[in-house]
């Protein structure tokens, strides 16, 4: 029998060993599916962790998860369309939900499906490599409580890893002096670690338009933004407000390219994330910036080098979840046979096109219609369950414009299920003025 092997159990992770379940439940023929999870549960980013730097086996700390993280975009633009927000909970609930809410969504599919069988945790990839003689790959696993390690084979290799697990950490002059706490949004947790303290936060995309909000929320006293090419320029509450690039510390003394300066507690770079696979040999390795349409994949999904490998969720994300799912369903019918694939130079020719476009983008607007077009590009050859898919696209066109309209009430709003046609009830209490991000507060009915 034929083998795939799965990298993650995170979100695409979980959508693939979904599909291929899927498929099963439908009367295919389908391989052997081996999952190889690094962490102890399933969830990937949305498995909150304390832990910082490493972990207790010594690998970095793969999650970027912080205590009261909530959906930054309405739940009804990543439904599952197989699995709805109705059909988990029994009852629609409101469009913005914290993070415990989306994992027990997520996993609520994986259990239904009864994937976890096919996953192996606290077994982290070591190597993955490509036999041309044998026409397989060999996957090298250890498994972390005892550090025994083995190799196995596999005839299709999926990276699910994600890619906001390697932090992207600039220098700048007075750092090595600053007094106070430097770190990266990787390992950012509580915001009420920086309550009564005037906090820097580097960056200017939507991890640093969040963690500001949260900190402020959790009491900061005061949070400065410093963006490098343009401000964010939302509404920002009181005590928090955007300043040019920093140019350099002097002790606590944060001085800024505008001749402006801000005494600072703590610092958080906001600076990204790398996509950065170390665990794969170098003619099989992604290489990309953060970008809607990466390079040598086709479809998105497909390394055009080696078609036997293929990687999901490497994009940077307006859509997420039923992304996922509809490169999942692409990449299982590639394996299965379903869809054949094009000789290599169609493939990087599709692949240009697609880029020359990405080239063209003038904003959000411009990127939400060219993803939208790439998720409809990929359900065109997948049986993925239908929904509003050009609904969605006019929620993320109405979020960004109630994000301009209120950073701290946009979250408030209701949308309609592009799945269903509910609209998500307003929920009891301002985002603003709600402390408790827990799924039972979220999910009480009462004021």
């Amino acid at each position: 029998m034929a083998r795939v092997a799965v990298v993650g159990a995170g979100p695409s992770g979980l959508a693939q060993l979904h599909a291929f379940e899927e498929a099963r439940r439908g009367g295919a023929e389908v391989p052997e599916v081996v999952c190889f999870e690094k962490q102890s549960d399933w969830g990937g980013l949305w498995n909150y962790t304390w832990r910082t730097g490493l972990d207790q086996y010594g690998d970095p700390v793969h999650g970027s998860m912080y205590r009261y993280l909530w959906s930054n975009g309405p739940k009804e633009c990543l439904e599952f369309a197989d699995y709805t927000f109705d059909e988990h909970f029994g009852k629609p609930i409101p469009s913005f939900p914290p993070r415990e809410v989306l994992f027990d969504y997520i996993t609520g599919r994986a259990k239904k499906s009864n994937v976890r069988q096919n996953i192996q945790f606290d077994t982290a990839v070591r190597w993955i490599s490509f036999d041309p003689v044998r026409d397989t790959f060999e996957v090298t696993v250890e498994s972390r409580p005892t550090g025994s390690t083995r190799t196995e084979e596999f005839d299709n290799v999926i990276v699910a890893t994600g890619h906001f697990s390697s932090p992207n950490v600039p220098e700048y002059p007075g750092f090595a002096t600053f007094p106070g706490r430097v770190l990266h949004a990787h390992d950012f947790r509580d915001a009420q670690e920086f309550a009564g303290k005037d906090l820097l936060v580097i960056g200017s995309s939507y991890s640093a338009e969040d963690i500001a909000l949260q900190s402020k929320k959790y009491g900061a006293r005061s949070v400065t933004i410093c963006y490098r090419n343009a401000p964010m320029g939302f509404g920002w509450p009181e005590g928090i407000s955007e300043v040019p690039k920093l140019d350099r510390l002097e002790g606590r003394t944060a001085h800024f390219v505008d001749g402006t300066t801000r005494d600072v507690d703590a610092i958080v770079l906001c600076t990204g994330y790398r996509h950065w696979f170390p665990f794969i040999e170098d003619n099989l390795r992604l290489r990309t910036d953060n970008v809607l349409y990466p390079s040598d994949l086709y479809k998105g999904v497909v390394w055009t080098a080696n078609p036997k490998l293929m990687y999901l969720g490497m994009q940077d994300q307006y859509y997420t979840f039923n992304m996922f799912d509809a490169q999942a369903w692409f990449a299982r019918d590639v394996v299965l046979g379903r869809i054949p694939l094009p000789a290599r130079g169609e493939m990087e020719r599709d692949i240009a096109s697609w880029r020359e476009r990405q080239d063209t983008l003038g904003g959000p607007a411009d990127d939400i219609d060219f993803q939208t077009d790439y998720v409809r590009d990929l359900l065109e050859d997948v049986d993925y369950a239908a929904f509003d898919l050009d609904l969605v696209r006019e929620h993320f066109n109405t979020w960004e414009h109630h994000k301009e309209e209120s950073i701290t009430g946009y979250r408030d709003k209701s949308f309609s299920s592009p799945c269903t046609g509910t609209t998500g009830p307003v929920h009891h209490t301002p985002w603003w003025d709600e402390p408790d991000d827990s799924l039972g507060a979220f999910l009480r009915t009462d004021a």
